[in-house]
Parts: C-alpha cells; structure tokens; sequence
C-alpha cells in the first residue's frame, strides 16, 4: 500500500512549533508529550519525527536508527512516568477502522488506573 502523508495534520505542526505541546521526552527521531485530552492518569503520546502515517509505514519505510530511537524512547517514557510497576496499555490505532484520528503515526502510553478490557466481547 502507499502512503500519502498530510504535512497538516496536528502532529506535524506540533513538530514545526507551530502548535505548543507538554513535552515528555524529545529525542533525535521522536518525540513525546502529554495528551491534551487524558483518558489516564498518565496519557502519553509518542510520535516519530518523520512523516509516517501509521505503525505499518514506519515499520517498512522508517530508517532502522528512526525505528530504534522511536520504539527505546517509548521505554524510556515508560521508565520515567513509572508505569512498569502496576502495568500499562500502549495502544497505535491505523486506518478508517482503527480509528485513527491523526494520520501521523502515534502511539497512546496509558497508565495509573484499571484500564479494563480493550475491546468488549462481540455480540
């Protein structure tokens, strides 16, 4: 599949500047920050810097130093927020049916209550 990338969506301009953001953790090719809308105690997301519209484009396209330095600056959010002692949810919504919101890959680090299940048995 190709994917085009929008260079207006709301991440984009966050990593322009253009838009302020509560910034977690910034590394060469990520960055990380507050959710504005918390849906935990700890909402964390975190984005890649280069234009990647969902995990499965980064996954093939993203350089292997983009891919390392993204997936070691989730766990180093995870480290710093202290979620690895009571657990938490990381969750990469893709497509129409994914319910991706932002077309610019992003990752949800969820933590500090019950999250429940994650998604309710079919009917």
């Amino acid at each position: 599949m190709a994917y085009t990338y929008d260079d207006q969506n709301i991440f984009a301009k966050i990593l322009r500047g253009e838009i302020p953001n509560n910034t977690v953790l910034e590394t060469e090719h990520a960055l990380a920050f507050r959710d504005i809308n918390p849906q935990a105690p700890t909402h964390v997301l975190v984005i890649p810097k280069g234009p990647y519209v969902c995990f499965d484009h980064f996954a093939q396209e993203a350089s292997d130093a983009e891919i390392v330095d993204y997936i070691r600056a989730v766990g180093e959010v995870c480290k710093a927020e202290g979620v690895e002692a009571d657990g938490f949810r990381l969750i990469a919504n893709a497509g129409k049916n994914g319910v991706q919101e932002v077309p610019h890959l992003h990752v949800h680090i969820l933590a500090g209550r019950n999250l429940g299940r994650m998604l309710a048995p079919a009917n």
